[in-house]
């Protein structure tokens, strides 16, 4: 499962938004079921990053963001993020998707 968090940050934010996102990728990186994270930044569009991380499963995403740690790290560095849905699973795996509430 792929998490895509995008992020705009403008120059003036963009040393403590680093810091944010080290400390946030810290937490999960001590989580089960991580397979990778990184932090990027777009090449055409400088104030636009991203936080990709790979996960096991969809629980093991959830289960990393409880926790007295993650609610004060992760939660809102993640609440800064552009709304718009996160979660990526591969078609074969994801089966009939279906919007919520259908």
């Amino acid at each position: 499962m792929i998490v895509l968090n995008r992020f705009r940050v403008p120059d003036e934010r963009r040393d403590l938004f680093r810091e944010q996102a080290a400390a946030a990728m810290g937490v999960l990186q001590a989580r089960p079921g991580l397979i990778s994270i990184e932090l990027v930044q777009n090449v055409d569009e400088p104030d636009l990053w991203a936080l990709v991380h790979v996960w096991d499963e969809i629980g093991s995403y959830r289960r990393a963001l409880q926790g007295y740690e993650s609610k004060m790290t992760v939660v809102p560095m993640l609440s800064m993020a552009v709304d718009e849905p996160s979660a990526y699973l591969s078609p074969e795996l994801l089966g009939e998707n279906r919007p919520r509430g259908s």
